[in-house]
Order: structure tokens, then sequence, then C-alpha cells
């Protein structure tokens, strides 16, 4: 069986499933899995609430791949900076791209770049401590705004409501916990363009939502329709029967004076943001009504809303990458089958998993299908891949060490992980962590 060596740009979970895929499926493969900051995990460490340590249970998967001898993890590489795809190149086999979705997907509205209105993958950023974000958020809005009816939404919304010191048995870092202390937020208004059957809410993260003591989830009965296409969903689907029974539930339920409410409002489409002496001071929406199929369309009622701020939660999107063919429109690398397509065709050697590959849709059991898709592809060309021109492992280092890249190690992000660790101990917690990039680095080198 053929040697290779395989670089793959993203230790998220998309990067980390194709790594250990293809350690698996072909045993001659040496795999390097470089990312743009000091600790792996990708949005499992930064996206991902830290009030849900369940959902965090995955990074004990994630670390054991991590682990296995035929796999290293570099960090603090940023490609197309630090490295380039010609670089990789000439050390690599093949190249496997699995750098996911960190941006808000825009929303063209008037008012959207106002003070006062925000992109949630910005906000969940800086609450989950992500080093590249200033340390301090704006939070002095009593009545705030969050588009969307995914889970980040429901995430956002949460983070907004509940008491900082309610998260205090969570990983949040000391400035997260001060900024959520200052939050004068009381009442969370969650607007969603459809209605009950609609949503995207996951049935547990919007049964938790009304766990915290201090929050009242409000859903108003306007706008809750369910016409054919929606009683179809609920029928066919689970998840979907689940999330509507439990927001028949909140709409039952008499709220019980708690000092934070979130508030649920159906078939409501944003159409603007209101401001005032340039600062957010309300939302303006239009009224929908479904149309028999699922979808909705605008019924020409418009409402305003007084709120001081505006999140957009409407979805992710995928980056442009150096040297690699990128679809603006959809926000994703071209490919076939996981195989790089520019407009000659295949890129020989260059692969794509992931959100950057589909789109930021679908959850874990979709990211390992799509990584294996696409190691599949990778193993099916290994006839036509030339060999790399440098054959020593152990030549990237000096390359990025000739680049003066401070580039870090597992073991290291291994010391890292337990000194955040320590930190949480002494607090009586099970993790803090270290949220300044040069931190990181100088903690995993004690």
């Amino acid at each position: 069986m053929r040697s290779i060596r395989v670089a793959v740009i993203g230790a998220g979970p998309a990067g980390i499933y194709a790594a250990d895929i293809l350690a698996n499926e072909h045993p001659g493969a040496r795999i390097d899995v470089f990312d743009r900051l000091p600790a792996p995990y990708g949005l499992v460490r930064y996206g991902v609430a830290p009030d849900h340590p369940r959902i965090k249970e995955i990074i004990k998967a994630l670390r054991r791949v991590l682990s296995r001898e035929e796999i290293r993890f570099i960090g603090n590489v940023n490609y197309g900076a630090d490295i380039k795809l010609t670089d990789l190149r000439r050390h690599y086999d093949a190249v496997i791209f699995a750098t996911g979705a960190r941006k808000d997907r825009p929303l063209d509205i008037p008012g959207i770049d106002l003070p006062g209105s925000y992109g949630a993958a910005d906000f969940v950023s800086w609450y989950d401590g992500h080093p590249d974000v200033p340390r301090d958020w704006p939070l002095q809005a009593r009545h705030v705004a969050v588009l969307g009816a995914g889970n980040v939404a429901l995430d956002v919304a949460r983070m907004l409501a509940k008491p900082a010191d309610e998260q205090l048995t969570t990983d949040i870092p000391d400035n997260v916990y001060r900024g959520l202390a200052a939050n004068q937020a009381t009442d969370v208004h969650v607007f969603a363009r459809r209605g009950p059957a609609q949503i995207k809410f996951s049935p547990m993260e919007f049964r938790e939502l009304s766990h915290s003591p201090s929050v009242d989830v409000i859903v108003h009965p306007e706008g809750f329709e369910i016409d054919e296409g929606s009683q179809q969903a609920i029928n066919k689907t689970k998840s979907i029967k689940l999330v509507v029974d439990t927001m028949m539930k909140y709409l039952d339920q008499e709220p019980t004076g708690a000092p934070h409410r979130i508030h649920i409002h159906l078939c409501q489409a944003p159409v603007a943001i209101l401001g005032e002496d340039g600062k957010v001071v309300g939302l303006r929406t239009e009224v929908t009504e479904l149309t028999g199929d699922g979808t909705v369309r605008g019924t020409g009622e418009y409402k305003d809303w007084p709120v001081e701020a505006v999140y957009r939660a409407v979805g992710y999107l995928s980056s442009p990458l150096a040297d690699v063919p990128f679809d603006h429109h959809d926000g994703v690398i071209p490919n076939e089958a996981g195989r790089v397509q520019d407009m000659d065709g295949q890129v020989p050697g260059v692969y794509v998993t992931g959100w950057i590959k589909r789109g930021p849709i679908g959850l874990i059991g979709h990211t390992k299908s799509d990584a294996s898709e696409t190691v599949h592809s990778l193993l099916a060309d290994l006839a036509d891949i030339a060999a790399p021109e440098i054959a020593d492992p152990e030549s990237i280092f000096e390359q990025l060490r000739g680049s003066g890249v401070d580039y870090t190690t597992w073991s290291e992000w291994e010391a890292l992980d337990a000194h955040e660790t320590a930190l949480g101990q002494a607090e009586s917690r099970e993790r803090i962590k270290v949220v300044d990039r040069e931190e990181m680095i100088a903690s995993g080198r004690r």
C-alpha cells in the first residue's frame, strides 16, 4: 500500500473526522491537521454555547482522533499567510480543506449597519473566548431582538437572558463573566419568518430554554399557524413534532414573573432596523402568512418593535481561501464529491469537506458522511496523484520555523488543556478558558 502524506486545513470536526477516516481506510497515510488557532476543535470549542456541556462531549471523541500516532496537530498556522497551497503541495500528496464557516451571513435590510446591530457569530465568538475578538461586548440594551429560527438564535437569546452567575458552572473566561454580569437585558425577542413547524430549533435545546428559574419563555399566539404543509411535516418528522409540542406548552403556560423573558414571535419577517441619533431604536417586521406548502408570503402589514439592539442569526458563511476556487454566491468551494473544481475541471490533489464543501447545514452525522465521501474520492484518485517533492515529514516544521511561524503542537495543546482545567478547579469549575493568543501559546510551553 502506497504511503501518503496528507495536509488537512482546519482542526474542527470536519477536518478531524476526515483525518480519522483516512487513517482507518489507508494504513499508509500520515496526516497533519493544521489550524489557525493554537487550540483544536474549531466551532466545538468556539461556537457552542458554554452552558451546553453535553454537546461538548464530542470533544472527547475528537481528542482520541488527534491523539493517534498517524495524526499530528499543528496549530497557530494561518493558511494563506503563514503557508500557501504551493508550499503544501511540495510537502504532501494531497490537501483537504475543512475551514468551515465562521462569518455571519449578511442580511440586506435598511439599518443593518447601525451601531447596536450585531452578527450572532461575533457575539458567539466573544462569549466563547475566541482569541481574535475584542474582550468587551456592549450589553446596555434592555430590549433586544434576535433574528433567526435556528439553534444559534436560541443560544444568543439564552446567553442574553440568563444571569451571569448561572454561567459560573461553565468554562466562560473571566472577561465574559464580567460582561454578562453587567448585562442590562430583560426582554429578548426572537423573530422567525415562518410558522411553528418550520422552526429549526433542536427539540432538546428548545425544551432547555426554560430551565433557568430566572427566565420565562413566552410564545406569542400571533403567527402560530399550522397549514397543510406544516401538518404533513409534523406527521412525517419526529423532531418537528417535538418542537411544535414544546411550543404549544410554552404557549399555554402562564409566566412566572421571572426577571427575564424570552419572547418567540412567529410569522414576522424583518424588513428594517430603525435608528435615531445614530443608534438602534427599533425593528420593523412584516407580518407573513403560510401559503399551504410550508413557505410564507408577506401580507403588507407591518409592526414596529422598540428594541435597542439587534442580533442577526440567519446563518453562517464560509470565507474564500487563497489559491483555491470559491463560489461567492453559495459560499462554498466548488467540488464534486469533495474533489475541488476550477474552470478547467478537477484540481489535482486538492479536496474539501465540511461546511465549506456543502454549506453551513447539517449536524455531526452529516459531517462524518461528508468526510467519508471526500476521503473515498481522494483514495480513488491516488494513482493519478504525484508524490510530493519533499519526502521528509519533519521538513514542514523547518519551513514554518524558517518563515517565523510560532506553531503549536499536540503536546502543547495538552499542556494548555491541563492549565485551563487547573484554573477551573481552583474555582470549583470544570475549566476556565484562556483567551489571549499569546497567553494560550505560553501556557502550553510551561
